[in-house]
């Protein structure tokens, strides 16, 4: 099946899963919304980040995708089940993935967890870890200064180290040995994480997890595209195209140029 996956994000981390998913299916057609005009999402009502995850999945039905694949935990946490409710379309998101891989990677049964203030709020990653062993303790931390270090592009600054130590130094006396990233944005901020966490603790960015997902229900469905050519790969904005090609480069390694603006969602 030639329509595309569609994946949306509250700004530019959602761009750590299309790469898996170019990489896992890399004759898939792709359409990528980055609702960057209103990120980040993490510290609005819940209310609100359901209605813009709405808009942004309507939005991506308008251009015809088999799959939507919500590549924002804030929006995976608080927006999936009304979503699912309302659509037929397979709908994927990055909570699930993220803590079965956590499940599976730790020794000590100690798992930690960060992500924006609405994503640790809504306790979504505890609640699919104790599903999977209900023996692990689960601590979470919210970092909201995560999403606008990488939105502007800091990720190698000294601010990155600085925040980094801010947030995870109380989180360290726990004696986790497994660390979920739980938000898109965060896996370019990997160095710093884990300068700050120490070699022993293992990092779970759920970008990979996710891609698997994605291959397994298009499998399941029949979708997956046969044709062996290359995809036609589309980026949307609702904001600057500027900065999200700037900051696009750092996630992908390569320059974008079919970025368009989208006036309103």
């Amino acid at each position: 099946m030639d329509r595309p996956i569609g994946i949306f994000d509250s700004g530019i981390g959602g761009l750590t899963v299309v790469k898996e998913v170019v990489r896992l299916l890399p004759f898939e057609n792709i359409v990528y919304f980055g609702d960057t005009a209103r990120v980040p999402y993490g510290i609005k009502s819940k209310d609100t980040i359901i209605k813009f995850s709405l808009e942004n999945t309507l939005f991506l039905l308008g251009h015809d995708v088999k799959v939507i694949v919500i590549a924002c935990n804030t929006s995976s946490s608080l927006a999936l089940p009304v979503i699912r409710k309302h659509f037929k379309i397979p709908i994927i998101g990055v909570i699930m993935p993220g803590a079965k891989e956590a499940v599976y990677a730790t020794k000590n049964k100690k798992i930690g967890v960060i992500g924006t203030r609405a994503t640790v709020n809504s306790g979504a990653y505890e609640q699919e870890v104790k599903k999977l062993d209900r023996g692990i303790k689960v601590y979470s931390q919210a970092c909201p200064m995560f999403v606008p270090i990488v939105e502007e592009g800091w990720t190698q600054d000294d601010i990155a180290y600085k925040v980094a130590k801010k947030y995870l130094e109380p989180f360290k006396k726990k004696g986790i040995d497994t660390l979920v990233l739980g938000c898109t944005h965060y896996p370019l901020l990997k160095s710093a994480i884990q300068n700050v966490m120490g070699p022993g603790v293992t990092l779970i960015d759920s970008a990979q997890q996710v891609a698997l997902e994605v291959k397994h229900v298009l499998a399941q469905e029949g979708y997956l595209r046969k044709k062996r050519m290359k995809p036609a790969i589309e980026y949307f904005v609702s904001d600057e195209v500027a900065i999200f090609k700037n900051v696009a480069k750092k996630f992908l390694g390569k320059e974008l140029k079919n970025i368009q603006k989208v006036p309103n969602v």
